[in-house]
């Protein structure tokens, strides 16, 4: 179990349900503890009644699909940064091979005059 941040706090405002919570205070005054996937676990396994185990396997499974997302998010990221990388070596490619096509778009030199003796 740990406490949120101010920032995860400010989310949490924002989505609070306005008939549910009291007029008095418009700020949380303590910031509020959250469990981890583990302690979820943890509490399936004190608990006894089938809905407070049922909510702790939800729970869990909630956890464990965040993980997953995370992970895709990861990979997601490491492959833009595969073709990242290929584009940088591709762009330099590319500028060389117009440099080129440059070069030979260019009128070649007028064809300089013989000289010496003419037959």
């Amino acid at each position: 179990m740990f406490e949120l941040t101010a920032k995860e706090i400010d989310g949490l405002m924002s989505s609070r349900s306005h008939f549910a919570t009291l007029k008095r205070g418009q700020n949380i005054k303590y910031a509020p503890k959250v469990f981890t996937e583990h302690g979820a676990v943890m509490l399936a396994s004190v608990l006894n009644s089938s809905v407070a185990v049922e909510a702790s396997v939800q729970v869990v499974r909630a956890f464990v699909r965040l993980r997953q997302m995370a992970m895709a998010h990861k990979e997601l990221a490491e492959k833009l940064a595969v073709v990242e990388r290929k584009l940088e070596s591709h762009d330099e490619h590319i500028h060389n091979l117009f440099d080129t096509i440059r070069d030979l778009m260019e009128p070649a030199p007028e064809p300089r005059r013989m000289i010496g003796f003419r037959p």
